[in-house]
């Protein structure tokens, strides 16, 4: 075989490209309206003009269609709560937060760390990170902790909203952190009746849905599970005051009510909201922050500031590529110090929490003259698989002021789940009907959505060659590049981005001791809903066991635009569209077929083998059990000038027909050393000229079993896959010469050794190992096929 794509298995030590998200969050650096105030000095009504800015965007804060019908902008106007009621309101549905035991960062007033810049009053971020610290240090306990509220209602409607915002001096998170947070419920309540209608707990990002509750109980005090040392606020409204409840089990409510169009409740088979990890027992590993390329504990204008004052070591790692696997030891959550307003009594927290602390309610409006939370830009390396360069870049921002954000005076563009917004607009005309929203339409998402698995080895194939895939057992962050935002995954691995817009994107999926994955893919305005990975799944590989799969079409006539990878046994795992060079990281323990695709979508296909049964450790290869070595690990198997057409596909055939020919023979050789091992008296002939297993002998021809059959059969099937890997070979020298008419005839004949292999393989099936077994059932299954195209292809 000459002339084919070259497979190289370079011995380098490959970086990653990085690539910084932005922290695109809902609270931070929306340009978003306050209330009564215009500090422009315009004499412009703020709250009419920015009702449109508010209007403008919603389509793409509430997660729907830009074009879609009904948008928010449609919504009632607002205006401010009579100042009574607003007070009655706030102190009656005032929440009680019950923080994990490592959070470090409680909801504090921020107006002890304003400063004067440029004629405006800022929080600035060193002070309130270092001032924080110093305050809690010297307390004992968390200083000044405090509640701000905002109300509004609806013009012409008995529908109002109390917001509760909660501000802590830093955001610790493993994929987003940032300088200021601002977390915020808001609770819908129908001033007619007294009684709430929906609870919104803000997630991440606005590509993160948000935690939702429709017709909550109104005799009971709403409660919020902070995440650690992120804040997102994760509701409680079950029996159990600090435990999350995704559905309802075993008697317990469930903490949320969102729902989504059906197609998506089926393939992610749970309820679209962000929910709590660490409370589901999913392990979530946090990154240590870093300011110019150091420990941000490590700065001098944070004297109050150590490495004890950050998320607690034993959650930590210093960044995800750290770790060689992923980490299973990991605390999951437990309840800390619990926060109630301070002229309430909770008998609940008293009894839950390890210590409760009472916190002041106090109206927002009295931290409007703050123009701006500032903080210079934190690092975090976002690792992309790529074949060429790496490079860094940094961008994580502050937060922004939540009254100049247009849920501030329009909070129903906070509401995520379509299904709530319906609700909203069915029971009152102040929220727009949109068939957008409405639950179960068909363009109530636009989302790309996806379930992260890891990929294992699978016990039906043989040793180091065949996966399955199994459920995460860490949470990953996802960013999609054309609009960077790292948002994670929850509930197991799940993946929702939404409002992507239409066209093409780069998403790229990391998680710790994990190799990171990244595909492009293409989101349709007529869809609602983009699956990424492979029928929506995405395998992610431990750091250990990962080999980089490298592909470039450079110095190759043919123009490669998609390229897969399927593991024997698990299946295609990767797709994605390429611009001629690729790059994947594979399962040092699978078996793969890559395919390549060109221009006019001819098809071809490579054997990738990373570790085959005989390869040995001497290639520097990290089997070695329990080494952290890793100066010798492989470098990454190279695809090099690769090809379409007849001549790719039978040379393909040939490999695999090869590859599994040898491992029979392997077995017919260890079975033989094994029965001369136990035949020190035995005469007989060790040869066996029989084709078919037809003969008496129990000796010789690799013979390992008694009566010969079985043994005999092996014997024919090597010959049988000895017989394609030649006529494969004859079939792509003929297409190589240009002699279509001799491919296609040899083509024939590589059809009629794969049928005599499968006649073959199920007489011989008894006398091979049950993996190998198995592992040929797919391999003549993957070359059929592959001869199959190369039957139809236009291309020799």
């Amino acid at each position: 075989m000459t002339d084919r794509a070259v497979l190289s298995d370079d011995r380098v030590d490959p970086d990653d490209d990085r690539v910084d998200p932005d922290d695109d969050r809902f609270d931070s650096g929306d340009n978003r309206p306050e209330s009564n105030v215009d500090r422009s000095g315009s004499g412009v009504d703020r709250r009419t003009v920015l009702g449109a800015l508010a209007g403008a965007g919603s389509t793409a804060v509430a997660g729907c269609s830009d074009s879609g019908s009904g948008s928010a902008s449609n919504d009632a106007a607002t205006g401010d709560l009579d100042p009574e009621a607003l007070d009655k309101l706030a102190a009656r549905f005032a929440p009680t937060l019950y923080f994990d035991a490592a959070e470090p960062w409680f909801p504090t007033d921020p107006r002890p760390y304003t400063v004067e810049e440029d004629g405006e009053t800022v929080v600035d971020g060193f002070a309130a990170f270092d001032g924080y610290h110093e305050r809690y240090d010297e307390a004992g306990e968390p200083p000044n902790p405090t509640v701000f509220y905002n109300g509004i209602r609806y013009e012409d409607s008995p529908l109002a909203v109390v917001q509760f915002w909660f501000y802590s001096a830093f955001d610790q998170f493993t994929a987003n952190f940032h300088w200021h947070d601002w977390e915020v419920l808001h609770v819908f309540v129908d001033l007619d009746t007294g009684d709430p209608q929906l609870y919104v707990a803000s997630s991440h990002s606005r590509s993160v849905p948000n935690n939702e509750f429709l017709d909550p109980d109104p005799d009971a005090v709403p409660r919020i599970l902070p995440e650690l040392g992120s804040h997102s606020s994760t509701l409680s409204v079950n029996e159990i005051p600090d435990g999350f409840q995704r559905v309802g089990e075993e008697g317990l409510l469930a903490d949320i009510t969102n729902t989504t169009i059906d197609t998506v409740e089926d393939l992610l088979g749970v309820p679209i909201a962000y929910g709590l990890p660490r409370d589901e027992g999913m392990r979530l590993p946090f990154v240590v922050p870093e300011y110019e390329g150091e420990p941000i504990y490590e700065h001098p204008d944070l004297p109050a500031v150590t490495s004890e004052s950050l998320v607690d070591g034993a959650l930590t790692v210093r960044s995800l590529d750290e770790l060689r696997s992923p980490p299973t030891d990991l605390p999951l959550r437990e309840t800390g110090i619990a926060f109630r307003h301070a002229d309430r009594e909770d008998a609940g927290a008293d009894e839950t929490a390890e210590a409760v602390i009472g916190y002041d309610l106090v109206e927002s409006a009295e931290l409007e003259d703050i123009a701006a939370f500032t903080g210079p830009q934190l690092s975090f390396e976002f690792a992309v698989p790529e074949i060429a360069e790496d490079t860094v870049a940094g961008h994580i921002t502050t937060t922004g002021v939540p009254w100049e954000q247009p849920r501030y005076e329009n909070p129903e563009l906070d509401v995520t789940a379509g299904n709530h917004r319906a609700e909203l607009a069915d029971r009152y005309d102040a929220i727009a009907a949109a068939d957008s929203f409405a639950a179960g339409a068909a363009d109530g998402l636009d989302a790309v959505v996806a379930r992260v698995t890891e990929a294992t080895e699978s016990d039906e194939a043989p040793d180091g060659e065949g996966l399955t895939t199994t459920a995460a057992s860490v949470e990953s962050f996802v960013l999609i590049e054309s609009d960077p935002e790292a948002v994670p995954t929850f509930g197991g691995g799940v993946a929702v981005a939404q409002g992507v817009p239409e066209g093409d994107h780069r998403i790229t999926v990391n998680g710790a001791g994990q190799a990171p994955h990244s595909e492009e893919l293409a989101v349709a305005a007529d869809e609602p809903v983009t699956t990424a990975g492979v029928d929506g799944e995405i395998p992610l590989v431990a750091r250990e066991n990962a080999r980089k799969v490298e592909l470039s079409d450079e110095g190759s006539e043919t123009d490669v635009t998609r390229t897969a990878v399927e593991d024997d046994f698990a299946g295609r795992i990767y797709d994605s569209a390429v611009d001629g060079s690729d790059a994947v990281y594979v399962h040092a323990g699978g078996a793969y077929t890559t395919e390549v695709r060109d221009a006019a979508d001819e098809v071809g296909a490579y054997r990738v083998n990373p570790e085959p049964p005989g390869a040995g450790g001497g290639d520097g290869s990290n089997d070695s059990e329990g080494s952290n070595d890793t100066s010798e690990e492989p470098g990454p198997i190279r695809i090099e000038r690769p090809e379409t057409g007849a001549a790719s596909l039978a040379g393909f055939v040939a490999d695999i027909a090869e590859e599994t020919r040898a491992e029979v023979a392997a077995t017919v050789a260890e079975e033989g050393d094994e029965e001369e091992e136990g035949a020190d008296d035995s005469d007989g002939d060790d040869s066996d000229t029989s084709d078919d297993g037809s003969g008496g002998s129990s000796e010789g021809g690799g013979s390992g079993g008694s009566g010969g059959g079985p043994s005999n059969a092996v014997n024919g099937l090597e010959r049988a896959l000895a017989a394609a890997v030649d006529a494969a070979e004859r079939a792509e020298e003929r297409a190589r010469e240009g002699d279509g008419e001799g491919t296609d005839r040899q083509l024939e004949n590589v059809i009629s050794r794969i049928a005599r292999i499968e006649e073959r393989l199920a007489a011989a099936r008894e006398g091979l190992p049950p993996g190998l077994a198995n592992a040929s059932d797919r391999r003549i299954a993957q070359a059929t096929r592959r001869v199959e195209q190369a039957q139809d292809a236009e291309k020799l």
